[in-house]
């Protein structure tokens, strides 16, 4: 099965992605599952991993309710109050919804560096190990060396790197990124995810300009540990979900059949799904 592993689905009417502002025309409107599955049977995407795009829980619960009535969501990466004093408890809870597949604290939009090392986060990261759910770190490359420590200190946590952590491709300011997950990449319980690069490129990116990133997660992590998102519809700022998906499959176009099969979806159904989540045979 090939899975997405990374999308959103929003309602502007919930008032609730702060970021979601009219200059985003693109995507400033609502977007559904209708919207999606012509893109998804367009590059023969059986299911795919909803993730949050609002710091709320609200959110989090609209999204457990669009799963819950669509099978091709195989599961929910949601969000939770982590600087709340009953932080644990509401992982807890949350984690009662069996569709619910990880969590991700918006790491890149808060303003404290340091947020990720707080010796408060420990007790909610053994929560989530405790509940089977999935990291996913949205970083920015200077938070990848904290992000090695959270890593280190919790070895049973399974964490996934969002978007390569955004490598500033638009510049060419490659070189701490690329050294930084060489250390990531020797840790194993932690993956990374093949999206969000198109938006990190120029305006009018060619493949070419995408090649040095995606060829160093590749070496690094290894096809069996990376897994294809597409990031839509953020991505529609950068060419959308066909030219994205188009430019993947050029990338790794070296890769053996076993390994691109991987990449496309083996990788998130073990990652996401195997604990938790909807079964990938679920017709």
């Amino acid at each position: 099965m090939r899975i997405d592993a990374h999308h959103h689905l929003w309602s502007l009417a919930r008032a609730d992605y702060g970021w979601l502002t009219p200059a985003l025309a693109p995507i400033y409107r609502d977007f559904s599952l209708s919207d999606l599955a012509p893109h998804l049977a367009a590059a023969d995407i059986q299911g795919t991993i909803l993730v949050q795009a609002a710091p709320t829980e609200a959110e989090t619960m609209f999204l457990l309710d669009i799963a819950a009535k669509a099978q091709v969501v195989r599961g929910v990466v949601g969000w939770t109050d982590f600087d709340a004093a009953d932080g644990g408890a509401r992982i807890d809870a949350l984690a009662a919804h069996k569709l619910l597949v990880g969590l991700r604290p918006m790491v890149q939009d808060i303003p404290d560096d340091d947020w990720l090392v707080r010796p408060a986060m420990a007790p909610l990261l053994a929560a989530m190990t405790r509940n089977r759910l999935v990291f996913d770190a949205l970083v920015l490359p200077r938070h990848l060396p904290r992000l090695l420590r959270v890593v280190d200190d919790h070895p049973e946590l399974q964490f996934v790197l969002d978007h390569c952590a955004k490598p500033r491709l638009a510049t060419g300011e490659l070189a701490i990124w690329q050294g930084d997950i060489v250390s990531l990449a020797e840790r194993p319980n932690i993956v990374c995810k093949l999206s969000g690069l198109a938006t990190e490129a120029a305006p009018d990116w060619q493949i070419a300009d995408l090649r040095k990133a995606v060829d160093h997660v590749v070496a690094c992590f290894g096809p069996y540990r990376l897994l294809w998102g597409s990031d839509w519809p953020v991505v529609n700022l950068a060419g959308g979900y066909e030219e994205w998906f188009a430019a993947t499959e050029t990338l790794l176009a070296d890769l053996l059949a076993d390994e691109k099969a991987a990449v496309f979806g083996g990788n998130a159904a073990r990652i996401y799904l195997s604990s938790r989540g909807r079964n990938v045979e679920a017709n």
